[in-house]
């Protein structure tokens, strides 16, 4: 059978709804996986007559409700938006309400086994915390309601695949946050999320943290005392793991297919490589014209994966949002949720 996503409409004032339609006006969605929204059936209904599809919204309550038919968008109908008070591209925290509930209905039903992996589309933190809900993003927000004490973010674009040490913490810290136990876990994290995505012995690279990895304690300490020992440690366990790699080259090579995985040692170490790579901006038009890259949770007892993008409200509401990351999106979770399934029933 094919999995079941539930796939959140993200805010509802930016592209989320816009790129969820879109991707859900795929045959081929439908041919890997059977989808269904939660988030507000008006809201998705409003962004199908802006695009223009031939598509019937399924506004529905529980998940054996759903059609799993293309041509039907199946949604859990939370109705968190007065529509008399919305407006796209601003921020309003009934609307970061509104995400949140849409977040935390597709945790409940991945919790319970009713869905098989979880799609998330763009969420506003300053939405977010106007309404009350003081998380940095949609990995905190998973990690508290799943009680996941040990995750980390991974962000996949083609060869490109890179967790993080550390992510949204002051670049001070972020040095201070270089331990071996740190690393070790980052690698063993990204070497399972490859073998879900179908690689059989990964190849991981690590990069160092400072300049040339620091050439031999020149210009820094922190490869010869956590980096270089985790790597000793990991590959006498047997993982295929390399490195310190130098921060300047490790992406170029994994770009050309030298590693399946890398591990960044702080959040723009990572981020920048990859949306240098996965977004394209149109110099013309001032905007960006497209963003491929997806952001996946690790260490979590349920699949997450999102785009790996923002709300947009530039641009929300206009019918022109590329729907290039949610659609990739929808395929990694798919993969991820047919290789835990396969892996449960051996």
């Amino acid at each position: 059978m094919k999995p079941i996503l539930a796939i959140t409409m993200g805010d509802p004032a930016g592209i989320g709804p816009e790129i969820t339609v879109r991707a859900l006006n795929r045959e081929e969605t439908y041919e890997k996986c059977r989808p269904v929204v939660t988030g507000d059936a008006a809201i998705m209904e409003q962004a199908v007559r802006l695009l223009g599809f031939n598509l019937q919204v399924n506004a529905i309550q529980s998940v054996k409700d759903a059609k799993f038919t293309f041509g039907t968008i199946d949604v859990i109908d939370l109705q968190c938006v007065d529509l008399s008070t919305f407006e796209f591209g601003k921020v309003q925290p009934q609307c970061g309400n509104a995400a949140f509930q849409y977040i935390k209905k597709a945790i409940e039903l991945a919790m319970a086994d009713e869905v098989d992996g979880t799609v998330t589309a763009p969420l506003n933190k300053e939405a977010l915390n106007l309404a009350g809900h003081h998380y940095d993003g949609h990995t905190e927000i998973y990690a508290t309601f799943t009680n996941t004490k040990k995750y980390a973010m991974m962000l996949a674009d083609e060869n490109i695949r890179v967790i993080h040490v550390s992510t949204h913490v002051p670049l001070r810290k972020a040095c201070d946050l270089v331990k071996k136990a740190r690393v070790i876990e980052c690698v063993e994290l990204i070497d399972d999320a490859c073998r879900q995505f179908g690689i059989e012995k990964p190849h991981i690279g690590v990069a160092g943290l400072n300049p040339h990895s620091s050439e031999n304690g020149m210009f820094g300490y922190e490869e010869a005392q956590e980096i270089i020992p985790a790597i000793e440690e990991l590959t006498a366990r047997g993982f295929d793991v390399e490195g310190p790699v130098p921060p300047d080259s490790i992406f170029a090579k994994a770009k050309c297919g030298k590693f399946d995985g890398c591990v960044a040692m702080y959040h723009d170490q990572g981020h920048i490589p990859l949306k240098v790579c996965a977004f394209n901006w149109n110099k013309e038009t001032g905007k960006m014209e497209s963003a491929s890259g997806v952001n996946i949770t690790l260490g979590l007892p349920i699949i997450r994966v999102s785009v790996d993008h923002g709300t947009a409200f530039d641009v929300a509401g206009k019918g022109i949002a590329n729907d290039s990351a949610m659609t990739l999106s929808i395929d990694y979770a798919t993969r991820m949720a047919i290789y835990r399934k396969g892996k449960r029933d051996k």
